[in-house]
């Protein structure tokens, strides 16, 4: 049986003399100046153990420095250290250019850890965030997360992505014979863990709004079906029997459908699925192929890939209306459309020049632009807050029989791609962000 993370209660603390500093971190496009922040060595009460509280210090340095956005001050370089409650001596701390002091302690509650947090604008010489956040012991490394997400929005206005999770296919074995399990982990590559086990193919992992279920295609009994698994039981079910290969399934924003693309009479037409009334009904028609739905954020309309133009470009569907928009007319071929979560962008894969590359452009198509390429990547998808997008890469082999395939993410000003750590021999792809954790 699968079981969810724990849930834990984020609590804000109303402080006397909270200060409203307008300390922002200025995010242009990809000429951003990192911020400089001090995080203190946390404090602990009796019974929490100091292991635990350096572990979520430094989660929270290395979900902030990963970012590109922030730059941790080097411990040996601090003037001084403040304990909770006492003022810092902000000329100290502006001498080695610190512009923000984190201080934090951690408490044992009831079996429970309960982490306070102070966030400090050193120049504005104000207290700009104050929190409290409970969780179970088990859940040190989300303490961590869930305080770097408070600071990251504090500081950037934005929201933070930290406190996720990504569900995607772990690859194994020989070239000519490898497996593909469903597997999930934190989005900084910790607590991976498997969802299906080895006798079964499967492919396209896609989370439901509410992070209850996954929607994937498998191949069960060699037949390609698509199926969910419900995260708090481990149970699987067929989405229902639709006379056709079906695959590349997507939930709608409120979870109450899905969208599939099937295969009825050699023609690939895109179909929606009525998870409440198991209703089918067909959203696109002609002679042309159609594929890789992605629902708006608003569940209004639905970006796909089509060569109904001669070949592979991205259209939006209006389901209010039936009317199909082309959005992209550029060289290439163009696939594998996700629509952010702010509803601003469409990222997308393109096929030019024999590369691949994942770009974004705006809802209308226009203003392209290339985040990454290489020999082979595809599959984006957004982080919460529609700053990051990870996509899996996979890399030529020099022998020509071996190749490697890897998670990478990348922010939108096409800065600061890095790698998300697997287990070794593992390779990963077909990458999906989840929602913020509930």
């Amino acid at each position: 049986m699968l079981k969810r993370l724990l849930v834990f209660c984020a609590l804000v603390l109303v402080w006397p003399g909270l200060g409203r500093a307008e300390l922002k971190v200025d995010i242009v496009a990809g000429a951003a100046d990192p911020i400089s922040i001090a995080v203190q060595k946390f404090e602990v009460a009796d019974g929490v153990r100091s292991k635990d509280a350096a572990t979520m210090r430094a989660v929270v340095e290395a979900d902030l420095k990963r970012t590109g956005l922030f730059r941790i001050v080097n411990h040996d370089a601090f003037p001084e250290y403040v304990k909770m409650h006492a003022m810092p001596n902000f000329k100290s701390w502006q001498a080695i250019k610190t512009k923000v002091l984190v201080q934090a302690k951690v408490f044992v509650d009831d079996d429970m850890y309960r982490l306070e947090f102070f966030v400090w604008d050193v120049d504005g010489r104000e207290q700009i965030e104050a929190q409290s956040l409970v969780a179970s012991r088990k859940s040190v490394r989300r303490l961590g997360h869930i305080m770097a997400d408070a600071i990251y929005e504090r500081l950037t206005g934005e929201i933070g992505y930290f406190d996720t999770q990504i569900v995607f296919i772990a690859e194994t074995g020989p070239i000519h014979n490898r497996t593909k399990r469903l597997a999930i982990m934190d989005q900084d590559g910790f607590g991976m863990r498997y969802l299906s086990d080895e006798n079964t193919f499967v492919m396209s992992p896609h989370f439901s709004p509410n992070m209850q279920s996954i929607v994937f295609l498998s191949y069960y009994n060699d037949d390609p079906m698509v199926w969910t698994l419900d995260l708090d039981t481990g149970e699987q079910r067929r989405l229902g029997m639709f006379g056709g290969m079906n695959f590349a399934p997507r939930f709608s924003p409120d979870g109450e459908r899905v969208a599939i693309s099937l295969v009825k009479n050699g023609i690939t037409h895109i179909y929606e699925y009525n998870m409440q009334s198991r209703e089918l009904r067909q959203l696109t028609f002609g002679h042309s192929i159609n594929t890789s739905p992605s629902y708006s954020p608003d569940g209004r309309k639905i970006a796909f890939n089509s060569d109904r133009s001669g070949r592979q470009q991205i259209h939006v569907l209006d389901l209010d209306t039936g009317e199909v928009e082309r959005l992209t007319y550029g060289a290439g071929r163009y696939t594998t459309p996700a629509w952010s979560p702010d509803g601003q962008f469409i990222a997308f894969t393109k096929i030019a020049d024999d590369t691949f590359y994942v770009g974004i452009m705006d809802t209308r198509g226009r203003n392209e632009k290339i985040l990454a390429g290489g020999w082979f990547m595809e599959a984006p998808s957004w982080a919460p807050g529609s700053r990051r997008i990870v996509y899996y890469e996979t890399e030529r082999a020099l022998d020509g029989i071996e190749r490697m395939s890897h998670i990478r993410s990348v922010d939108i000003t096409g800065q600061n791609i890095y790698d998300i750590e697997l287990p070794e021999d593992i390779n990963g792809l077909e990458p999906t962000w989840s929602p913020k954790l509930q």
